[in-house]
């Protein structure tokens, strides 16, 4: 049988023969399906999905016609990672003009609403530039980050010094003091930059911190868009799977905790979330095929149950792409022709 050439979750290549790509399919999907009880991949997708890692060329990509816009999330940093030196707007210039973004997104370099909060003042004249330099929709962007409000970074006690300890009313209630805070942030940096012309708001890895970082997000959500009717909110998870730091916590009847992404979307929904981004994240001593047909068969789910735009998580560690910085563009490539075709997304 031949071989074929692909990739771990750690991004170290592999070669497998054809019979162990399509068991890996198959495992991969069946275990998204029974884990979140939603249906696993068609045969006819997983030999489209085969056929995907099996092509010899180093790049694919989708079909004439099946294009799909991207949105990024902490935009302008990325240029300074690649160790470019310029702005705020210098890089998205370079985002817009020499490499085609279709949205841009002006981001502090401490990527969390809690460090943004007392330095907007001086993000808020970068952002007025900005929108007058630059054509695509900008939005701002930071990342929820709930844990920064426990001490010895914040204000509250550390739910993880409490719950070793037993003192799980304890842990809770901290949790529930951080939400306060951490909405309090979201919605004051999203006032100011909406304020100074930005077309929206992107949340960032929601729910990192678990069931009380989702339900604080959403109600900062809400009451942003009370005010803001027109503001475009984006919001991204952290992960398939909702953990339940808290456990008790419900948003418009529905328990937070546990939810994979074909009901994460239905909260955000009702929140007011304009575009939803499903994450998925790597196992990184399986292969990729098995991680792309676990990571499809959950987004294709999200997908189904939405009637908002889907916007999935492909980038380091997340939606069946390695967990380098740098993800290879043979693994990158395919991870992103699979999530458009199978699961018929808005964007990446």
């Amino acid at each position: 049988m031949g071989k074929i050439q692909t990739r771990l979750g750690d991004g170290f290549m592999v070669e497998m023969t054809e019979a162990e790509v399509r068991q890996d399919l198959e495992d991969g999907t069946n275990d998204a399906a029974d884990r979140a009880s939603v249906p696993p991949l068609t045969q006819d997708e997983l030999d489209h999905l085969y056929d995907i890692f099996a092509s010899p060329y180093k790049v694919v990509g989708v079909e004439r016609g099946k294009e799909v816009c991207l949105s990024y999330d902490s935009a302008n940093t990325k240029i300074k990672r690649a160790q470019i030196s310029a702005s705020k707007i210098q890089s998205l210039q370079v985002l817009e003009r020499a490499l085609g973004a279709d949205s841009l997104e002006l981001a502090h370099i401490d990527y969390s609403f809690k460090p943004v909060k007392p330095i907007v003042t001086f993000e808020k004249p970068i952002m007025e530039q900005a929108v007058l330099l630059t054509i695509p929709p900008l939005l701002y962007g930071a990342m929820p980050n709930m844990a920064l409000y426990s001490q010895p970074d914040g204000p509250s006690p550390n739910p993880a010094d409490l719950l070793p300890k037993g003192k799980i009313k304890e842990a809770r209630e901290s949790q529930e003091q951080s939400m306060e805070y951490l909405i309090d942030d979201i919605v004051h940096v999203g006032e100011e930059m909406y304020k100074s012309g930005s077309d929206g708001l992107n949340l960032d890895t929601t729910a990192s911190a678990g069931d009380a970082e989702f339900l604080a997000s959403l109600k900062a959500v809400e009451i942003l868009k009370k005010k803001y009717p027109k503001m475009a909110i984006q919001m991204g998870m952290a992960a398939e799977f909702v953990l339940g730091m808290h456990g008790e916590l419900y948003y418009d009847d529905v328990r937070l905790a546990g939810l994979y992404p074909h009901d994460q979307v239905k909260v955000a929904m009702k929140a007011g979330v304009d575009v939803f981004g499903p994450a998925v994240n790597i196992v990184t001593q399986e292969s990729l095929p098995w991680n792309v047909a676990r990571s499809t068969t959950w987004t294709k789910a999200c997908s189904e149950a939405s009637d908002i735009p889907i916007h999935a998580c492909l980038g380091m560690g997340v939606g069946g792409v390695p967990l380098n910085l740098t993800p290879p563009i043979d693994a990158l490539s395919r991870a992103s022709k699979a999530h458009v075709e199978i699961c018929r997304l808005d964007g990446l």
